[in-house]
């Protein structure tokens, strides 16, 4: 063990998911042509006056109330001032001293033990352009389209121990976004940021030691990555007897390390003051408890439920309830068929990879609950082999069409008449006489030899159950 602990916050940026700016009605629609989605609102022309989104407010509240924050009924924005080309105000509007909610919490499951991760605060914030920097051409442009998009802010207590929980914490935040539906939770699409701040300290104290906060966190993986590289490089400081320095650095995925940016600023530094062109946001109480109302079943929860009522394996259920459109799917198969253990063998080996292989969703893909539920009922009856019903899983997963008219069609029905399997046994065993020989002798693993080849005479459309049956009568 380390003589060292590890302390780390996490500082979350998720975009919500409105049609419209938080403060304009420019669309938020990723991919547009470049400054395209811009007014005079959003790009700080002279005059002009922002007015608040409600439903981005709506989608924060929700956030706030899934993390058992406490939703203040008072809030204000603020001017966050700095220079950058791609700020064009040259403020960013955000919440500073008096955010929307403070003090919840969110479980999460990492190393096989959950842990409560305090949740300091959540604000909401305008996101700024994007600076594309051209280096065959020595130039920089501009995108100012992201300028207004809503952001929501979610700052962690520095409870995190290791690099594994930070990204059990992240994975567990976006997946409670998802459920919501109040953001998509895209990090290639920079809708789900990250930048971390990490610091060590000798194991035992209380006192925290000195933090870098590291930005361009793009992926769970990089998160990762990079508190393992940055807890690394700070105990051996630490243990040369030097002190680490207080700053921002950047994570560097092609080299896995993090370098200098700047010195960390600090509040202050950004001379922050109530914006006076948006009056306080009042929340009324009453709003707030109906959307605490509208809450759907949410991940830790949906966990606990498939582990108790289907019962589950635990790996299974934190498969199927990471996304609530596959829980959806998979409670809507046994529903139609009440075989959980044997619908989720299917949802988590050949649903989840054609849907790998399509780089596609659930809900994108249109597959039908009923398509699955029928295929896996049609093994089960002994319509036709696990082989089969496997070998059809794609075409049926691409084309939409009903299993049963494929098999019909291809003639793929199971083989279980015994007359007709009993002559295909006879030829094995009269064309296998070494392997029966040794069978006999107590080398009874070569069952799966012969019932291996009786599939291949039958094309794999022989009731296994009855091979095996027919092979140990004759075999003994």
């Amino acid at each position: 063990m380390s003589d060292y602990e590890t302390v780390i916050g996490l500082e979350v940026h998720a975009q919500l998911k409105t049609r419209s700016k938080i403060f304009c009605s420019c669309s938020t629609q990723f991919g547009n042509d470049p400054n395209t989605n811009t007014c005079p609102i959003c790009t700080g022309m002279p005059g002009v006056l922002p007015v608040l989104n409600k439903r981005a407010v709506e989608f924060a509240v929700k956030m706030a109330l899934a993390l058992d924050c406490r939703v203040n009924e008072r809030s204000v924005f603020a001017r966050k001032n700095y220079f950058y080309p791609d700020l064009p105000k040259g403020y960013q509007i955000s919440q500073y001293d008096q955010p929307l909610a403070e003090h919840g919490h969110i479980k999460i499951l990492a190393q096989n033990r959950e842990k409560d991760v305090g949740i300091t605060r959540i604000h909401m914030e305008e996101d700024a352009g994007k600076s594309i920097h051209s280096h065959s051409e020595g130039l920089s442009y501009v995108d100012l389209n992201r300028t207004g998009v809503p952001l929501m802010e979610i700052v962690s207590e520095p409870d995190m121990r290791s690099p594994e929980e930070a990204a059990a914490y992240l994975k567990a935040l976006r997946s409670i976004l998802r459920y919501l539906d109040i953001s998509d939770g895209n990090m290639e699409e920079g809708s789900f940021r990250c930048d971390a701040n990490v610091s060590i300290r000798p194991r035992g104290k209380n006192e925290l030691g000195t933090r870098t906060e590291i930005k361009n966190l793009n992926s769970f993986r990089n998160v990762q990555k990079a508190l393992e590289y940055e807890v690394s490089r700070q105990m051996d400081i630490l243990e040369d007897k030097e002190e680490v320095i207080q700053e921002t650095r950047l994570f560097d995925p092609d080299r896995g390390i993090t370098v200098s940016m700047r010195g960390k600023e600090e509040a202050h530094d950004y001379r922050y003051f109530p914006d006076p062109d948006l009056v306080p946001l009042l929340v009324d109480r009453d709003w707030t408890l109906r959307l605490k109302k509208e809450l759907p079943e949410l991940p830790m929860a949906r966990l606990a439920r498939f582990i108790s009522q289907y019962e589950l394996p635990h790996e299974d259920s934190q498969v199927l309830t990471s996304e609530r459109d596959l829980a959806d799917f998979f409670e809507e198969c046994t529903r139609l068929y009440a075989q959980p253990k044997k619908i989720s063998n299917w949802v988590m080996t050949e649903l989840l990879r054609e849907l790998n292989q399509a780089a596609t969703s659930i809900k994108e893909s249109g597959f039908s609950p009923g398509l699955l539920a029928k295929l896996v009922r049609m093994v089960d009856e002994g319509t036709i082999s696990n082989k089969i019903a496997k070998s059809l899983f794609p075409e049926v997963f691409a084309s939409g069409s009903d299993p049963e008219k494929l098999v019909q069609d291809k003639g793929l029905g199971q083989i279980s008449d015994s007359g007709e399997l009993e002559r295909v046994v006879d030829e094995v065993i009269s064309e296998n006489p070494d392997e029966v020989q040794k069978y006999q002798q107590g080398r009874k693993k070569l069952m799966s030899f012969f019932v291996g080849q009786v599939m291949k005479k039958t094309k794999g459309q022989a009731n296994p159950g009855l091979v095996n049956e027919l092979i140990n009568r004759k075999l003994g």
